[in-house]
């Protein structure tokens, strides 16, 4: 399957935990490959980073591809919410290990592979999947785990950010069942792709969508409050001036791009959705 290629339901009715993991590995290669991205790693950029480039990726998207249907699996048998975490945590040591101690995919680990355990839960039923049955089940069999993790402190940076600065963090989006993935991402793909737009287009306007609303702890982290607003400004500027679909748009997002690099910022909780969104797309649960 073309990594742009979205199937319908028509095509895939049924999904197996090898299929939503397998998706997911996809969807992070859909991620990767979309270009312009501002301040993020492409296949011929590297963004705001000076340790990791799109080989670093491949990497770890290959040493995370057992582990999105390991916790599609552990989903479908309705596993308690200490199972899927010592999933994760087996996942993102691998990742370390296949990309020499760099943190690609530490977010896609934790988001990702909850969306992948709620669509293995949802699957139970023996119906086709929507985006809102994965919602709703994430919440219902994980959302008292994942407030109760919401409420610990987080000793990761992007975690100690967003508690200095009163965001809503990575667990608290979880927790909430990534509103802004169901709310704002797939709904701008979505769209997108129904006016016609083409997938790389779509996609890209979904991140600057994601990018405007999201407290992303990745960019609180690296530019602090005034380098968070800042890329929420250029984002929806971005929005406000056609996105994606005018002529002058890719070159506005390379502008955009070279502006988070000057000032070291990097989207990375966005790119995270993104690739989410992605996912819910390939599997034609949008």
């Amino acid at each position: 399957m073309s990594p742009l290629a979205y199937p319908s339901f028509d095509e895939q009715p049924l999904l197996s935990p090898a299929q939503i993991g397998r998706s997911a590995t996809l969807a992070l290669r859909d991620e990767l490959v979309l270009s312009p991205k501002p301040g993020l790693v492409t296949l011929s950029n590297t963004g705001s980073h000076s340790d990791m480039d799109a080989r670093t990726f491949m990497r770890s998207l290959l040493a995370l591809r057992g582990y999105f249907v390991e916790i599609a699996h552990l989903g479908s048998e309705l596993a308690p919410f200490t199972a899927l975490e010592r999933c994760g945590i087996k996942a993102e040591a691998q990742m370390l290990a296949a990309t020499g101690g760099i943190n690609t995919h530490r977010g896609a680990v934790f988001q990702l592979g909850l969306l992948c355990a709620a669509a293995g839960a949802a699957s139970r039923a023996g119906v086709p999947i929507t985006a809102a049955r994965v919602r709703a089940t994430l919440i219902e069999q994980w959302g008292a785990a994942l407030r109760a993790r919401a409420a610990r402190p987080s000793a990761l940076p992007g975690g100690i950010a967003a508690r200095r600065l009163g965001l809503r963090s990575a667990s608290e989006e979880a927790a909430a069942g990534f509103p802004v993935v169901f709310e704002v991402a797939l709904p701008t793909l979505h769209a997108a792709l129904a006016r016609g737009l083409r997938p790389s287009l779509a996609q890209l306007d979904t991140l600057f969508h994601i990018i405007a609303v999201l407290d992303d702890s990745n960019l609180a982290h690296r530019g602090g409050a005034e380098g968070l607003a800042f890329a929420q400004r250029a984002a929806r500027g971005f929005i406000a001036q056609g996105g994606a679909a005018v002529p002058d748009g890719l070159a506005r997002a390379l502008r955009i791009g070279k502006a988070f690099v000057a000032r070291r910022l990097s989207p990375g909780g966005a790119a995270d959705m993104l690739a989410s969104s992605c996912w819910m797309m390939r599997l034609g649960a949008a």
